[in-house]
């Protein structure tokens, strides 16, 4: 936590040493009576490691906050606006601070403390202003912490109330499909995004929805079938037949996912158009990788065998061609709109291989096998 404290209750129950009382007047027995305990409880004790602001008030505190906060100097601001939330109960800056804090902790990606912060002011069910703020960045802190579960249950709420925006409506909805992407429930994930695409489509006023969300589901039903495209695998040994019907399969997976990853670039959003177009290329580049790899169908001879790496050749030509062409595509449109990504980043560097590849394939040399594509993480 930003605020370095400790809190004890200490409550003894201290036994009081027994006395012994005379019995009845004119016995001359004494009884013991069991000894009486009293019980003595301290008020709590708050001890601070923070002495630097536990000289200053709420106000003091918050401005404190609030500037660190300006400065980018989030762990200054999540320290100066925990200390009011956590010491300031009454203070008219405390929702505030208390969701400032929150943002503190995300941008240091300490999704843990965030969450605490925003879990209480978030009001899933009928919160508004910052309390539906907050429901959204729970949301977003359960994500990180993979807890898909909880954060569909959370968004699942939000998607369903009619007081809120339409394109808040569509935010969650397509949050709660990528949750339910990551927690392996694949076919509600395609349902919920398809289900938020179709709200989209329906809006007479498409402006009324922030382009980064439709975009981005679009993005994420081409990430379904491109996950399916990588469970088809190639293998040569099942005999020419069955590599060819994989093979088909495979393009017609790479197609539809392509298709999704399109619609997402005529979104018009940067960060998912960049993204997008830099999967299609990855795509291309990584069929072109498994077939430059694969061996020969075993029931081919000699001379069938070398027809088959020709025309095979054609058909990897034709791959790094659309790759090239995508990646170029792609780099042209983040320059033109000025977005950085690790997806721009990577797209570069893919250009460059691929390039070098058809350079070779054009010299008639060998077509070395590249190292095999690291997908980038869900975003």
């Amino acid at each position: 936590m930003s605020v370095s404290r400790w809190g004890w209750v200490l409550a003894l129950g201290l036994g009081v040493a027994g006395c012994r009382t005379t019995g009845a007047a004119g016995s001359s027995d004494t009884a013991q009576v069991a000894p009486a305990k009293q019980e003595i409880e301290f008020d709590a004790v708050t001890v601070t490691a923070d002495l630097e602001l536990d000289k200053l008030n709420d106000e003091e505190l918050f401005a404190g906050g609030t500037s660190a906060f300006a400065a980018n100097d989030f762990k200054q601001a999540a320290r100066f606006f925990g200390r009011l939330v956590d010491f300031h109960p009454k203070s008219q800056h405390r929702r505030a601070a208390l969701y400032n804090a929150g943002l503190a902790h995300q941008r240091l990606k300490e999704w843990e403390e965030a969450w605490l912060r925003f879990s209480e002011l978030a009001d899933a069910k009928a919160g508004q202003g910052d309390a539906l703020d907050a429901s959204f960045r729970v949301a977003e802190t359960q994500y990180h912490l993979e807890r898909y579960d909880e954060a569909v249950a959370l968004l699942s709420t939000l998607a369903a109330r009619e007081d809120i925006p339409v394109n808040r409506r569509i935010e969650a909805r397509v949050q709660q499909g990528v949750c339910e992407l990551e927690a392996g429930r694949t076919d509600a994930a395609e349902a919920t995004l398809r289900k938020a695409l179709s709200a989209y489509e329906a809006l007479s006023d498409k402006d009324e929805v922030d382009d980064y969300f439709p975009a981005q589901a679009h993005f994420f039903v081409g990430e379904l079938y491109r996950l399916d495209y990588e469970d088809v695998k190639l293998d040569p040994s099942k005999g020419a037949d069955k590599l060819a019907e994989d093979l088909n399969y495979k393009a017609e997976l790479l197609l539809s996912s392509q298709g999704h990853y399109l619609r997402s670039i005529r979104v018009g959003n940067g960060y998912w158009a960049t993204a997008s177009g830099s999967r299609i290329g990855a795509m291309y580049e990584d069929l072109y990788a498994q077939m430059v790899s694969s061996p020969a169908p075993a029931e081919l001879n000699a001379e069938e065998a070398v027809v088959y790496r020709q025309e095979l050749r054609k058909k990897i030509r034709v791959l790094l061609t659309k790759s090239i062409n995508i990646y170029e595509r792609t780099l042209e449109t983040a320059e033109r709109i000025g977005s950085q990504s690790s997806f721009v980043d990577r797209t570069r560097e893919s250009l460059a291989k691929v390039k070098a590849l058809l350079l070779a394939d054009a010299e008639g040399e060998p077509l070395p096998e590249p190292p095999a594509s690291k997908d980038e993480p869900h975003t």
